[in-house]
């Protein structure tokens, strides 16, 4: 039985993003534990509930002070070297660092999952602050340090796997794996009836760099020769350097947003949207649009890293230009204008995620990636 130490930054993604790859892993004949930091009561119930043995990794997520950091890799290091799993598989910044680093300490194999990067790889000409510069530069250092210590390094889409190695950050090209995105389940995600009523969303966390305030620009421009126009946006505010206020959101509110705050589960208000619309500055492979895509949803997004793999221009959604708030309104109230298209784009992103971005396919691919049987048959029969 193979042991897998799945690491991640925030606990509720080890359900929402994780949950599918978990119960395949289990599903396989794997035994696996999950850590992370900050883990709710009902969260680490239901991944117990699953079968997951589940460890306390404390994190500052959006800290940048080394002591805190190195007493991060301590804790992990510890548990790596007392449950000693056959493998470690982590997302996002920290944990794939200081888990490389851990695991290479502990004499552990360890695969870390690119699902985005952040200021490090900010597009040339975006305006950053000089903590932003210098701890994008402490980034690629760590990570070029790190994965030197990984057994392979697994992206989401091609311009991040590029940037990543001409950044400095993969010594070894050949390390270098791809993966559809996340991938999103066709079941829960499954296809809801397009609603005639103009509702347009967004979901996001409330950043800059997410395309919010490009997104709000948009809607008062739409709202203007399309007053029945409805704007809805979800997310939860953050704390980051790049976060939005309350007060300008609360601003746009009182200008016909309707901000309707976090949801613990996006398809109720997928469900009442004809358009979905993501103008992010960059993304891994945007999960809210898949799943958008899933429920038969035509996209508006940016012709980003990331974004740009999952719309076809024309075919299942519209690409516009990063920060072009003018063209995001006109692409809107095209597709508006256009029902017919709407029908189709919709069909032809649903069959788009179903081909491509599946999640059991995507799991899949991770442990091909990480040479692990992908069912239980195939595990039986290796230990015959």
């Amino acid at each position: 039985m193979t042991h897998i130490f799945l690491l991640g930054s925030y606990a509720p993604s080890l359900i929402n993003f994780r949950g599918p790859l978990i119960r395949d892993l289990l599903a396989a004949g794997h035994r696996v534990s999950v850590g992370a930091p900050d883990i709710p009561g009902d969260v680490r119930s239901a991944l117990e509930a699953m079968g997951a043995m589940v460890y306390e990794t404390p994190l500052e997520r959006r800290g940048t002070g080394m002591r805190a950091d190195l007493a991060y890799y301590r804790v992990l290091k510890r548990i790596l070297l007392r449950i000693r799993p056959d493998a470690l598989l982590t997302y996002t910044i920290k944990p794939n660092i200081w888990g490389a680093f851990a695991a290479g300490s502990a004499g552990i194999p360890s695969y870390a999952m690119i699902t985005g990067l952040g200021y490090a790889f900010t597009e040339a000409g975006a305006r950053l602050s000089t903590r932003q510069r210098l701890t994008g530069m402490a980034a690629r250092w760590l990570y070029r340090a790190a994965t030197r210590r990984s057994e392979r390094v697994i992206f989401q889409n091609p311009d991040d796997r590029d940037d990543f190695i001409r950044g400095g950050c993969l010594v070894d090209p050949a390390k270098a794996a791809m993966i559809d995105g996340s991938g999103v389940d066709m079941e829960h995600y499954s296809r809801a009836p397009l609603p005639d009523a103009p509702v347009v969303l967004m979901i996001a966390r409330l950043l800059a760099a997410k395309g919010v305030r490009d997104y709000a620009a948009a809607a008062f421009a739409v709202r203007a020769s399309h007053p029945s126009a409805r704007f809805l946006l979800v997310g939860p505010f953050d704390e980051g350097p790049d976060s939005i206020g309350r007060e300008e959101v609360e601003e746009w509110v009182a200008d016909g947003l309707e901000y309707l705050g976090p949801t613990d589960d996006v398809r109720p208000v997928i469900a009442q949207a004809r358009l979905y619309v993501l103008p992010s500055y960059r993304e891994g492979t945007p999960r809210s649009v898949l799943e958008a895509m899933a429920m038969g949803r035509p996209v508006v997004t940016s012709d980003a890293p990331g974004c740009r793999e999952t719309v076809k221009h024309g075919v299942n959604g519209l690409l516009v230009p990063v920060r072009d708030s003018r063209r995001l309104a006109a692409a809107i109230v095209h597709l508006l204008d256009n029902p017919m298209e709407v029908e189709a784009m919709g069909q032809a992103g649903y069959e788009l995620v179903a081909l491509k971005y599946d999640v059991k396919q995507v799991n899949r691919a991770i442990m091909d990636i990480m040479k692990l049987s992908a069912s239980r048959e195939d595990h039986d029969d290796a230990q015959k």
